[in-house]
Formats: C-alpha cells, sequence, structure tokens
C-alpha cells in the first residue's frame, strides 16, 4: 500500500519547484518578443552584413568546412525533399521550442528553470552578436552556387530583405535555430530515463542540416551556436535543482512477512 504522507510531500515539494503559471507565460512571451523586436533593432547595417559574409565564408574554406552548396544539392535532388526542408525551417523552429518549455514546466519542474534560463540568455547573446556582427545568409550572395530555396520552390517565411519589416534578414550569426534546437535535446535527454532518448540529438543535426541546405545560414552559424550552448551547459549545471527527495515511512508489518517468508527474522 502506497503511502499518502510520501505523495503529498512529494506533490508538495515539486509545487514548490514549479513556477507560477501565469509569470512564466509572460516571461516565455517576453522572451519571444525581445527575440523579434530586438532582431528588427539591429537591422539597416547592409552593407557590413555583406562584408561579415564575405569574411564567414573564407574563414570557413580556411578551416576547411564542407560547402553549404553540397547538402543543398542534395536536397535538390527531390521537389519533395527541398520543399519539406522549407516547412521544417519556417513551422518547426517556435512550435518545438514552446512545446519543449510546457514539457519540462509541467512534468519535469525541477530541470524547467535552468533550461529556460539557458534559452534567455542564449536569445540575449545572440542579438547582441546581431548588432556586433550582422550576417546576410549565403541565399543572398552571389557566384556561391546557392538557391534561396525558399523564395523558388515555397513556402518562405520572408519577405524582399529591402521591405521586410518582420524580421531582420541580416542576422544569420550565430544560428538561433540550431541553438534552440540543441537545448530541446539537451534538455530532454537530461530530464528523461528512456534509452531512446538520445535519438533527440536528431533534432539538432536535423535542423543544421535543414539551415545549412536552404542557404538561411553557415556551417559556422551552427557550430558557434553549439559552442554557445555548451558553455551556458557548463555555466548552469550547478544551478539545478536537486530531484526531490521524500522520506517513505515502510510499514513494519508488511515488512516483517516478507523477512518471514526468506525464513530470517527483522532486527
Amino acid at each position: 500500500m502506497m503511502n499518502t504522507g510520501a505523495e503529498a510531500g512529494e506533490q508538495e515539494h515539486t509545487t514548490r519547484l514549479r513556477p507560477r503559471a501565469w509569470t512564466e507565460l509572460l516571461l516565455v512571451l517576453g522572451l519571444f518578443l525581445a527575440y523579434k523586436v530586438g532582431r528588427l533593432a539591429v537591422d539597416g547595417r547592409v552593407g557590413a552584413a555583406y562584408a561579415d559574409a564575405e569574411l564567414v565564408w573564407k574563414l570557413e574554406r580556411t578551416l576547411h568546412l564542407p560547402g553549404e552548396a553540397g547538402i543543398q544539392h542534395l536536397l535538390l535532388s527531390a521537389d519533395a525533399l527541398i520543399r519539406s526542408a522549407n516547412v521544417f525551417y519556417a513551422v518547426v523552429h517556435f512550435p518545438a521550442t514552446i512545446a519543449f518549455l510546457v514539457f519540462m514546466y509541467w512534468f519535469r519542474p525541477e530541470h524547467y528553470l535552468r533550461f529556460r534560463r539557458i534559452l534567455a540568455w542564449l536569445t540575449a547573446i545572440g542579438l547582441i552578436i546581431h548588432f556586433a556582427f550582422p550576417l546576410a545568409p549565403p541565399r543572398m550572395l552571389g557566384g556561391l552556387g546557392l538557391v534561396d530555396t525558399a523564395a523558388v520552390y515555397g513556402p518562405s517565411v520572408y519577405g524582399p530583405p529591402q521591405t521586410d519589416t518582420l524580421s531582420n534578414q541580416y542576422a544569420a550569426m550565430p544560428s538561433l535555430h540550431v541553438g534552440w534546437a540543441l537545448i530541446v535535446a539537451a534538455g530532454l535527454i537530461h530530464a528523461t530515463r528512456t534509452k531512446w532518448r538520445w535519438l533527440w540529438l536528431a533534432h539538432p543535426v536535423l535542423t543544421m542540416l535543414v539551415v545549412a541546405g536552404t542557404a538561411n545560414h553557415y556551417w559556422l552559424d551552427g557550430i558557434v551556436a553549439a559552442m554557445m550552448v555548451g558553455v551556458l551547459l557548463v555555466a548552469t549545471s550547478r544551478q539545478e535543482h536537486p530531484s526531490p527527495q521524500v522520506p517513505v515511512q515502510v510499514d513494519r508489518r508488511a515488512a516483517e512477512q516478507r523477512e518471514a517468508v526468506r525464513g530470517t527474522k527483522p532486527t
């Protein structure tokens, strides 16, 4: 028979770990609003964005990173493949992150605050880098053999850069698509115990392939985002709440019966 006192203690401990829902909703909405408004606030440095793009392209060649054209040519081999990649880029980023936060809040509250903070810090640092280092994505550069796949095959989330007032298209570094996907994967791997949990790494891997193959990001954008997430994971490793430790009162009579079956008398 389960001990109701233990259940009540565990429920009370979990409630203390879980922040108030309405305050978290406001914080998360504020985070996403800052993401959109912050990107718009640093828009307009077009010349610097193209100069930085040339620098990143040359650095990638110096580091012998594979060309973004390689993965794009693979996606372009089938119309359904490239359209699926465009849909993934357009619709997975925000919903997957929101679903992750909701899951962690309700089912893994002891891990929620840590990963929400990592997400907030990554986004804030990313916006600072967007301002300090504006970067035109590879789809905007001529002479690289790359296609703006969203514009050609659809669906596209961007309008012409000159008239797009809803997003800053010169904010490729770091890739927050990749960074957020890594946080989702790391959080689910850390907070679950199933042997299949490592399959969550497929999410950031697929995201990196998609953002590079659709020419929205350079490989280096994803690498920088991954390094930032790694630093934040290490920096917050000691801030996490411990798992609930609720004392369980064992029924003495049941313990004696079990010992009697084994042929020994409990001390």
